[in-house]
């Protein structure tokens, strides 16, 4: 291999140089972007998903009864609170405490 030879192949590297920058980072960056998405939203199977949906159900029925039960606590305290002609707790006044004064 002669000056001659080297005098084609550094242009000819140089340019494929290029070509291969130009064309391939976009392709890159394309593919990095893609496995960048599918890392953020990962594939979640059907017997789960159905499990979750199950589970949130169960939670909203529990909810609600656990609200149906706070509203008879408080129903249940008011009704109470007029039997006796006592303010309810909430309403209640602190007692003075220590001796009283002179």
């Amino acid at each position: 291999m002669g000056p001659e030879m080297a005098a084609i192949f550094v242009p000819l590297g140089g340019m494929a140089m290029i070509v291969a920058i130009v064309v391939g980072l976009p392709l890159v960056k394309a593919y990095a972007k893609r496995v960048d998405n599918e890392s953020k939203r990962p594939q979640i199977p059907g017997e789960v998903l159905s499990r979750l949906e199950r589970m949130e159900q169960s939670i909203d029925s529990i909810a609600v009864e656990v609200e149906r039960i706070s509203e008879g606590q408080r129903f249940t305290t008011k009704l109470l609170s007029e039997v006796r002609g006592a303010p309810a707790l909430s309403q209640r006044t602190p007692a003075p405490s220590g001796p009283a004064g002179p």
